[in-house]
Order: structure tokens, then sequence, then C-alpha cells
């Protein structure tokens, strides 16, 4: 097989970081974007030279306007999207917000109408299954400090 060919059957995929967020009841944070028609986590598309954790920060700085620390991987998730192609997600453990973190939020204006915090039985309501899959194994995985990997927002051997 040339290089080319090589090349040409090598995976591509379009990658993504985001953060889970805790308030002090352990609610998850979910913002509202103003472009989708459910609620989602905060996070974007990693750019070109930027490592997964430096795209969660720089999201969450975009998309919130706070810059609180951000932990270890939670969940790795290979979902790809018929429309979109191969796509890997990473979700960090954003931890739980301070109440200064909480207040000093300050949303990505033509992104992002809203946000509020959740309990996770409420998640189904709020958002897609693939989604809700993703966040329900990063709370397990934060419980249990455990990293876990999903395909399609599912454990493979489920």
């Amino acid at each position: 097989m040339s290089e080319n060919e090589h090349e040409a059957k090598m995976a591509h995929p379009r990658m993504a970081a985001g953060a889970l967020f805790f308030d002090d009841a352990d609610r998850v944070l979910l913002v509202e974007p103003s472009y989708k028609n459910y609620r989602d986590i905060p996070g974007g598309y990693i750019e070109q030279g930027e490592s997964p954790l430096q795209a969660c920060v720089r999201e969450v700085h975009e998309e919130l306007g706070i810059e609180p620390g951000i932990g270890r991987l939670l969940v790795v998730d290979w979902a790809p999207n018929p429309g979109e192609g191969d796509k890997v997600l990473y979700l960090f453990d954003g931890g739980r917000l301070s109440a200064g973190h909480r207040q000093q939020i300050t949303l990505q204006a033509d992104e992002l109408r809203s946000f509020d915090f959740h309990h996770a039985e409420q998640l189904p309501d709020l958002t897609i299954p693939r989604l809700v899959r993703r966040i329900t194994a990063g709370i397990q995985a934060r419980a249990n400090g455990a990293t876990a990997y999903l395909e399609h927002g599912t454990a493979p051997d489920a």
C-alpha cells in the first residue's frame, strides 16, 4: 500500500472537548446554545495544534467567561455523525464551581441563551440520548475515580 493509499484510509476525526461542572447540590451545568434545540455541556471543537485539555479550558473561558481549574479526563467517546463524519469527544472534570465562579459566569452572547444546573434524572428531558449517556458515564467516572471509554455514548462491553 502506498503512503497516499494509507493516508486515504486513515481516520481524520473531528475532536471536541467539554467539561462537567457541578454546583453544591451535585447538579450538572448545562448551557442552552442558540444554534441547537437541546442543552449541551460547555465545550467545543479542538483547534489545530491544541490539546483536548487546552481546548476545554479555552472553550469554557469563551463560553462562560470564567477560568476554573479543569481536572482529569472522565470520558472519551467515539461518536461519529452521519452528517459530520468521525468524532472523538473528550469530557473533563470541571469540579464543583464555587459561588464566586457561578456569579462570574458571563455567557457568550452570540452562541448561548442561558445556563442552569440540573439533576441527573432531568437530563433525558433536556438533551439528546447520546449526551445523556456521556454525562451519566462522566458522573460515574468522577465518583469512582475511573475514565470511561464510550462508543456512541455507550461502553462497548455494556
